[in-house]
């Protein structure tokens, strides 16, 4: 049999899956609705639809493939306890116990964690990280994620929360998040944040910028990315600003972890050397000495189109690796 894993990747509005093997290859995927379904259940349901009409789809070409694991990002997802806790973008309230449910279709291991943590174990298996054991991927989207992975192990905490970069605090009075607080750092460098920061400078500067005949429905981060690279003056105090709260973040960062890299994905890492430049200048500033000129930052080498699913699907791959790697290591004892 051919061997494949499923990932999956949770979103607020949309569920993307895909069946992948080894060498992080998306042989089939689809996607479902997060928002149509009344009920967790139907949700499920429908869900293992979609991964069976995948399964189906590869044996009709060429039969013997079948599913070893599935491994599932989402947003507050508990690794220990295999649920999805209190998700604020979800339309299932409380804790929903994913795995435990998911196991009446599949007598398979199921893995789950927050997105950003099967980002990393992806870009450590199929991207960038290849041969990494300390390095971090940042994940700025419409919030920021983190996942940390040291000593070639993602850090998962106590508790399966660790690594929330992105509600750490950057001013105590500042802007208000999603989560209850105020200041958090994805508030600020996210894609979100960034259109709030073009609105801010929009209404306390006199600047010319074709920004200002942009509608607030019509502002988005790739539109603020377009006019910085060809020099828009707002568009570019913006990324600066941005770039500079995530420099003072990272740099902190480091200071715990230690890390070779830093991998930044996303949507707001599309915009390239306009953020990646000031981001790299600012870390350095604000850097521990011990620590200057040691740490890369670079963007994520996995293509966003499969990275939400090529993640996932570490979940499960980066085990068998491990389960495998302990079984060679007894026969040579």
């Amino acid at each position: 049999m051919k061997e494949l894993v499923a990932g999956i990747d949770i979103g607020g509005t949309g569920t993307k899956f895909g069946l992948t093997d080894r060498e992080g290859n998306v042989l089939s995927s689809g996607q479902i609705s997060s928002t149509s379904q009344e009920s967790f259940e139907e949700y499920l349901e429908e869900l293992h639809a979609g991964l069976e009409s995948c399964l189906a789809e590869l044996n009709a070409k060429d039969n013997g493939y079948k599913i070893v694991g599935i491994g599932v990002g989402a947003p507050n997802g508990n690794y220990y306890k295999g649920t999805i806790d209190d998700a604020p973008n979800l339309r299932w309230r409380g804790i929903l116990t994913f795995v435990e449910a998911f196991k009446q279709y599949y007598d398979a291991p199921i893995i789950l964690t927050n997105d950003a943590n099967a980002a990393a174990l992806g870009e450590m298996l199929f991207g960038g990280a290849k041969g990494l054991k300390d390095f971090v991927v940042i994940t700025l989207g419409t919030g920021l994620g983190s996942g940390f992975v040291v000593n070639g192990e993602l850090l998962y905490g106590y508790d399966g929360f660790a690594g929330e970069v992105g509600h750490t605090i950057v001013d105590v009075n500042g802007r208000e998040c999603g989560c209850g607080r105020q200041g958090c750092l994805e508030t600020y460098v996210s894609a979100p944040g960034l259109v709030r920061t073009v609105q801010e400078l929009l209404g306390r500067s006199v600047a010319k910028s074709a920004l200002r005949k942009v509608s607030f429905e019509d502002m988005t981060s790739a539109l603020i990315a377009q006019k910085a690279q060809v020099g828009d003056a707002i568009a570019l105090h913006a990324f600066d600003y941005t770039a500079e709260i995530l420099g003072l973040k990272l740099a902190d960062l480091v200071a715990h972890t230690s890390p070779e890299t830093i991998f930044l994905f996303g949507g707001l890492a599309n915009a390239g050397d306009i953020l990646f430049d000031p981001v790299r200048h600012y870390t350095e500033k604000f850097m521990l000495n011990l620590y200057k000129d040691r740490v890369k930052i670079l963007p994520s080498a996995i293509s966003e189109q499969n990275a939400a699913i090529l993640g996932a699907a570490a979940l499960i791959w980066h085990d068998l690796k491990n389960i495998e790697s302990k079984h060679q290591n007894l026969s040579v004892c």
